[in-house]
């Protein structure tokens, strides 16, 4: 035991913590406030406290709990609404009303819940970390399999099926220092990343039908991704189009200091979501972590790493995870307000000076692996973080600390949304450095021409932007007509290619099939556009067919129908410009 020293906002110093170690978790004040050590000089301790410490005055009680922060990794995550440390608030709303009494300790799996364990070993087997012992169907979509804790190899001296909770042991293990009984849920450090075997080289796409995304600015699954942009410029539905369909078997989604009603609107949102793969609950392979601007600043860095861990743990399983941590730049102001209360030399904009090793530890936990178990299983973590540069100027610390750590940018443009535009990502701005990592792939599970295409559409957009310096001088007419055929190509891939609807049913969602039929439809009427222009024929005339108004329909063509309409749209483009193109233009 302590006491408390001093009293600065969310730091607190404790003074007469003999024994404590960096990190441990402490229970400061009569009401028990959570906070973690962050400095140790002595027997004095400096702790953030991760709840409003209004009303704690020097001389109230310290009390060092002796273990760093964790989380409680089993059965029940999955559906879950949890605060930063990882306190249920559907449990705390239920039986403690709409707001979170500042000390309350409620456990963030249902220790009450019976779970059906199937065993999948037997006595007397060797397991080592990571091995799968059984499993529980925790939801419909997925199957809960419980691993051997990392650190714990040995042989097993009894295992059997059965209804548990996750207090109640399901077995033992026999180790080398002992009888280890072994249980459905573990606890684990959430600084600490999960260990695995090896980390795999990015070389498959996580696919999710936004056609700017998986044509342009491929993400890799494991990979990382930044998104900054102003207010207004559409990150949340971004982050919540991927969530709902990326190719991933489970979301982990963070709000990291997200304003209210964007969290309110998410909360309300998300169980309403149909799964597009299984047509169930998308909450049933979701997890949720809320945390909102008007809590305590030091929790918003509890919430990033209670995301990632949990997200780890689901990779141990060989699950692909999606993170979307939204936004990042919360945690990166609650950091400075905490370096700003221990007087510590600032950095750029007063930001800490370890800011970017910060944000570099968060982004190097994603990654796609081969798990800590015998049967190396593969599972992978992709990072999807946004940003909140203030008046959307990305040379500011935290999105140029991100972008040195995180291989794709999806630049927003505050200019497109109000266009509405979106997904607003510029084009021109944006990259992605998993291109040719992932070209392989599209050569074998899709055409030897995506990628090629991918790389003439962005040529037509650069061109077009080079233009409209020129058309801004002495307007479209006095262009050539092959340069006004450049433009009309480029309004295409822009209107009828890059936009996209997330609230239509058929639009908000393309499949890479699609995509692929989509791109090459439009770049082939640029091609023969370009061919009927050198026979006389005039861009005007080439806008006027009727098959240009099914070009620009065509993000509405069913997938079920994909390959009957669009071989019907490239035989009637065909036959249309070729007769305009053999009469000279008439």
């Amino acid at each position: 035991m302590g006491v408390v020293g001093r009293v600065s906002g969310p730091v607190v110093l404790a003074e007469g913590l003999e024994g404590a170690k960096m990190f441990d978790v402490v229970r400061v004040g009569s009401l028990g406030l959570v906070g973690e050590i962050i400095r140790l000089v002595g027997g004095t301790a400096t702790v953030q406290v991760y709840e409003d410490t209004t009303g704690i005055r020097p001389g109230d009680p310290v009390e060092n709990t002796g273990q760093a922060l964790s989380v409680e990794l089993g059965p029940g995550l999955l559906k879950s609404i949890y605060d930063g440390v990882q306190r249920p608030l559907d449990v705390i709303q239920r039986s403690r009303g709409d707001f979170i009494t500042r000390g309350v300790v409620v456990p963030p799996l249902d220790e009450t819940a019976k779970w059906e364990f199937t065993a999948v070993v037997s006595p007397g087997t060797a397991v080592a970390s990571g091995a799968i012992l059984g499993t529980v169907q925790e939801t419909p979509l997925i199957l809960h399999k419980i691993m051997v804790p990392p650190g714990i190899e040995g042989t097993v001296s009894e295992l059997a099926s059965g209804s548990y909770t996750i207090r109640e042991p399901i077995g033992s293990v026999k180790t080398a220092t002992g009888t280890q009984p072994l249980y459905l849920s573990h606890k684990w450090v959430v600084r600490i990343p999960r260990p695995v075997q090896q980390k795999l080289a990015p070389g498959i796409p996580l696919i999710t039908g936004q056609r700017v995304i998986d044509s342009f600015f491929s993400v890799a699954k494991g990979g990382t991704a930044c998104c900054p942009g102003p207010f207004g410029s559409g990150k949340t539905v971004i982050q919540q189009q991927l969530a709902k369909w990326a190719d991933s078997d489970v979301v982990v989604y963070v709000g990291c200091g997200e304003r209210g009603n964007e969290m309110t609107e998410l909360l309300t949102l998300f169980p309403t979501l149909v799964d597009p793969k299984s047509k169930r609950p998308l909450m049933e392979r979701t997890i949720m972590i809320a945390n909102t601007s008007n809590m305590p600043v030091a929790a918003r860095e509890a919430s990033v790493y209670t995301g990632i861990t949990i997200a780890e743990y689901f990779r141990d399983m060989g699950y692909d995870v999606a993170l979307m941590a939204d936004s990042t730049s919360r945690w990166a102001e609650a950091m400075r307000e905490i370096s700003g209360r221990l007087e510590e030399m600032p950095g750029e904009e007063g930001y800490p000076a370890y800011l970017g090793r910060r944000v570099a530890e968060f982004y190097e936990r994603a990654g796609r692996v081969v798990t800590l178990s015998p049967d190396g299983r593969i599972g992978s973590v992709t990072v999807v973080g946004a940003v909140s540069p203030a008046g959307g100027d990305t040379s500011e610390p935290v999105s140029q600390n991100t972008l040195r750590v995180t291989r794709v940018f999806w630049a927003l443009d505050a200019s497109l949304a109000s266009r509405r535009h979106f997904p607003s990502i510029n084009w021109l701005q944006s990259y992605s450095l998993y291109i040719n990592d992932l070209e392989p792939w599209f050569r074998a599970n899709l055409s030897k021409e995506f990628v090629p295409l991918r790389q003439k559409a962005l040529e037509l957009l650069q061109k077009e932007a080079e233009l409209q310096e020129i058309v801004q001088l002495v307007g479209v007419d006095a262009l050539p007509e092959r340069e006004k055929a450049v433009l009309d190509a480029a309004r295409m891939i822009r209107e009828d290619y890059l936009q996209q609807s997330a609230y239509d049913d058929v639009d908000t969602y393309t499949s890479i099939q699609k995509q692929y039929r989509m791109l090459r439809a439009i770049l082939s009427f640029a091609d023969r556009e370009q061919e009927a222009i050198g026979k006389g024929a005039t861009v005007a005339q080439l806008q006027g067919l009727p098959v240009r108004t099914k070009l620009s329909r065509m993000k509405w063509i069913p997938e079920t129908e994909l390959e009957g309409q669009f071989n019907q749209l490239e035989l009637e483009m065909g036959q249309a410009v070729g007769e305009i193109a053999a009469g000279g233009g008439t």
